[in-house]
């Protein structure tokens, strides 16, 4: 595995798609400790108003807040540490582990950055790590804008308009997919019974902890930490 050569990769798309990253024994294991948490049909944690404006149905969990000691082998593996280190340099630091569950139906996520952009070297790092297939009968496809990590804040305007150089990532088990916190993204709405995947975060040296407190979206600007809308920037 060329560290460098996928660091390159990255900075110059704002993403790079790394399969067969893990094996599939340890995603088995994980997929099988998340449906345990999460069920079928979990509860909303966000209040109507977000999942509305948002056009954002995901239910997260924080696993190892959990003490699920199997997450930590994920994020401690030396092949995710050396490349996290190549993209990010010396000093970076992992914020959190995020499960992510949609339900079948649901609309996915609308287009968004995780962070604001007003800063190029302040920002998080979406280390992405999936248990199962991502495909069309599942639905749940990654799209993602090229570059858009240098474009500055996602154009406002209706929340799921497509890009015309947008492009679709359709991540298979054991997939790695890391996304620059700046990238403009959007998940697909869920077709199959459920959509999973786990989110490692990480930040550069000197990067505040609550980076992602505040989300970019395409109307508006959303704090987490208070659940109030910022900024409605389609008025």
């Amino acid at each position: 595995m060329k560290m460098a050569e996928l660091s390159h990769t990255f900075w110059q798309q704002g993403y790079v798609v790394i399969e067969d990253f893990f094996s599939v024994e340890s995603m088995n294991s994980l997929h099988s400790i998340l449906l345990g948490h999460y069920g079928l049909n979990p509860e909303y944690e966000h209040d109507a108003a977000f999942l509305s404006k948002s056009a954002t149905e995901v239910i997260p969990w924080f696993p190892q807040r959990s003490g699920e000691q199997a997450f930590d082998e994920i994020e401690q593996c030396n092949h995710m540490e050396t490349l996290t280190e190549s993209i990010l340099g010396r000093g970076w630091k992992a914020l959190y582990c995020m499960a992510m569950f949609s339900k079948k139906g649901t609309k996915g996520q609308a287009w968004h950055q995780d962070c604001p952009p007003d800063d190029p070297q302040q920002f998080n790092l979406n280390r992405l790590v999936y248990t199962m297939d991502i495909d069309d009968q599942v639905g749940g496809e990654v799209l993602v804008m090229p570059g858009s990590h240098r474009l500055g804040k996602l154009p406002a305007s209706e929340v799921n308009e497509n890009f015309s150089e947008q492009v679709m990532l359709t991540p298979k088990k054991g997939t790695l997919v890391i996304i620059h916190g700046h990238t403009w993204h959007r998940v697909l709405p869920i077709k199959g019974e459920y959509r999973l995947s786990t989110n490692y975060r990480a930040v550069p040296q000197n990067t505040p902890e609550d980076i992602t407190d505040i989300c970019v979206y395409r109307n508006m600007l959303y704090q987490f930490s208070t659940s109030k809308v910022l900024e409605d920037r389609l008025v």
